[in-house]
C-alpha cells in the first residue's frame, strides 16, 4: 500500500486584523511515505544533539527568531544554528509543500476567511486529484491547535478525498511537522521582505533582506508542489 503523509501547521490566528498579525497561512507538506528519510533525521538528531540538546528538542522557528520562549537566553549564533540545520533537513528529505497565504484585512469576518480557506484547499486538491489518487491511503497530521483549521481540514478531506486517516501529532515526535512550521516561517519572512517589514529580531538573526532571501527563502521554493 501506498500512504501519503500531509503535515499542516499554520502562522496566523482567526483574530481581528491587526498590524501584528496580517496573515493566515497554512502549509501542506507532503510526503510519500516510500521515499525513505530516516537517514536524514538521523542526521538531524545528531546534529541537534552536537548543539547541546536533545535529539526530540522542538525547534520553533517563531519564538527561535524572537529570542521568545526556550530560546530567550540563546545567543543569536546559536539560534541561526538551530534554524539552519532544520532547514537543510527540509531540503534534503524527499517532500513537498504547497503554502495558502490569506491577508486578513481583505475578509469581513472570520466566516468568510474560513470559506476561501475552504475553496482554495479543495480546489488544489481537486486540480491534482490524479496524484492524490495514486496513493491507497491519505494520512492528515496535525497538532489539532487551532480549532477552526482542524475543522475546515476534515471538511475539506471529506469532501475531496474518499479515505483518508487523522493522527494528532506532538512536534516533538515528527520532523516532518516541524518542517512545515519552518516553511510557515519563510513564507511569513518572504511577505514581510517584500514589504519591508522585517523586525530587527529577523534582520539580527539572518543579517539582511538579500541574505535571507538568497539562502533561506529562494532555496526553499525548489521543495513546492509543482503549479
Amino acid at each position: 500500500m501506498r500512504n501519503l503523509s500531509i503535515f499542516v501547521d499554520e502562522s496566523g490566528d482567526f483574530g481581528a486584523y491587526s498590524n501584528h498579525s496580517p496573515y493566515y497561512i497554512i502549509t501542506m507538506l507532503f510526503h510519500d511515505q516510500d521515499k525513505d528519510i530516516n537517514p536524514m533525521i538521523k542526521k538531524l538528531d545528531e546534529e541537534i544533539q552536537s548543539l547541546g540538546y536533545e535529539k526530540d528538542f522542538v525547534i520553533h522557528t517563531a519564538p527561535l527568531i524572537r529570542k521568545e520562549e526556550m530560546f530567550n537566553a540563546v545567543m543569536p549564533n546559536e539560534r541561526r544554528a538551530l534554524f539552519t540545520k532544520l532547514f537543510y533537513f527540509v531540503l534534503k528529505s524527499d517532500i513537498q509543500y504547497k503554502t495558502f497565504v490569506f491577508e486578513k484585512k481583505q475578509f469581513e469576518n472570520t466566516l468568510k476567511l474560513e470559506g476561501r480557506m475552504a475553496k482554495e484547499m479543495s480546489q488544489f486538491i481537486r486540480s491534482n486529484l490524479e496524484f492524490f489518487q495514486t496513493f491507497d491511503n491519505v494520512i492528515l497530521y496535525y497538532d489539532n491547535g487551532q480549532h477552526e483549521l482542524n475543522r475546515i481540514l476534515n471538511a475539506v478531506l471529506t469532501t475531496e478525498l474518499s479515505h483518508y486517516d487523522i493522527r494528532k501529532v506532538l512536534p516533538k515526535d515528527y520532523k516532518l511537522f516541524q518542517a512545515a512550521d519552518l516553511i510557515c516561517t519563510l513564507q511569513l519572512l518572504a511577505l514581510k521582505r517584500e514589504r519591508k517589514e522585517l523586525s530587527n529580531s529577523e534582520l539580527l538573526l539572518f543579517h539582511n533582506e538579500r541574505e535571507l532571501n538568497k539562502q533561506f527563502i529562494k532555496p526553499i521554493m525548489k521543495k513546492k508542489f509543482p503549479d
